[in-house]
């Protein structure tokens, strides 16, 4: 049995941090002027996408290490010299000294969100016979950006920019799949599937506003949830602000509640955009 624990934060934070430094490196090899890159400092990646990138951030802060002045020192300097603000986004088991730290650097909280996680058990459910769910080939990063462009957009139009790269993106970045569904062979929903270490991040689903309600990010999922079986994962998790319609979907197929971590925002620079969230991240 699953719990949530210490330990299950420090896989399902880790498997986060891993999948979108891994967004970032793949930035840097097909865009190098952008500055994309990362770094560890006890035990937490911090990730720089860009300063409006919603990637821009630490991941596992305090969970690995106890967190320490200077240690946070480094991780700041990192977001601070490309011109960004520090952006942290907390498990709870990082313990009240780590936010009595951010707290006493003036740091605020910027966001709530819930990490789900379900065993990968088999059986999953079977597609419906019009919806078709499968991995894109390497010719067709744009048509997956497009259809999760227009997902996303509906509600992020501020993203826009960001979200009509991520095919390209997506599909460079190591350890991970970008799957399309298809609603009588017209593609309507796209997501990304990341596995590290046997944990499968379900990441950056959407479907496009006219072929919602018609059952294709439920059939994406358990697509996904099966290849990650098929492929050595354990645990599948997600991402999702807390209360809302994707955390409430993600219960209703068996995802669990492991823990709700909180993002912080230094207000070191007030000009410097906060952070925006895509459910789950790409």
């Amino acid at each position: 049995m699953l719990f949530s624990d210490l330990a299950l934060s420090r896989r399902l934070e880790r498997a986060e941090g891993h999948a979108c430094l891994q967004f970032a490196q793949a930035r840097r090899r097909l865009f190098p002027a952008s500055g994309a890159g990362w770094m560890e400092c006890a035990g937490a990646y911090a990730v720089f996408d860009g300063v409006d990138s919603p990637i821009t951030q630490s991941f596992g802060l305090g969970i690995f290490e106890p967190l320490s002045a200077a240690s946070l020192d480094a991780i700041e300097r990192f977001f601070f010299d490309r011109g960004s603000a520090a952006i942290h986004e907390v498990s709870p088991l990082a313990g009240v000294e780590a936010l009595d730290l951010l707290c006493a650097r003036h740091y605020r909280p910027i966001e709530i969100s819930n990490v789900l996680y379900r065993p990968l058990d088999p059986p999953f459910a079977e597609s419906p016979a019009n919806i078709r769910v499968r991995a894109i080939g390497p010719d067709e990063a744009q048509l997956w950006s497009d259809v999760s462009a227009r997902g996303w957009a509906h509600e992020h139009p501020e993203l826009l920019e960001f979200l009509q790269q991520m095919g390209a993106l997506s599909s460079a970045r190591e350890d991970t799949l970008c799957f399309l569904a298809e609603l009588d062979g017209q593609p309507g929903a796209a997501g990304a599937l990341c596995m590290h270490q046997g944990v499968a991040l379900c990441a950056g689903s959407a479907t496009v506003p006219e072929l919602r309600r018609r059952g294709l990010q439920s059939a994406l999922l358990n697509h996904r949830l099966r290849y990650a079986s098929e492929h050595a994962c354990d645990i599948a998790m997600m991402v999702a602000l807390a209360g809302s319609e994707s955390q409430r979907n993600a219960e209703r197929k068996g995802f669990r509640i492991a823990y709700t971590r909180t993002k912080w925002r230094s207000g070191t620079d007030e000009s410097v955009p906060s952070g925006k969230s895509l459910s789950s991240k790409p």
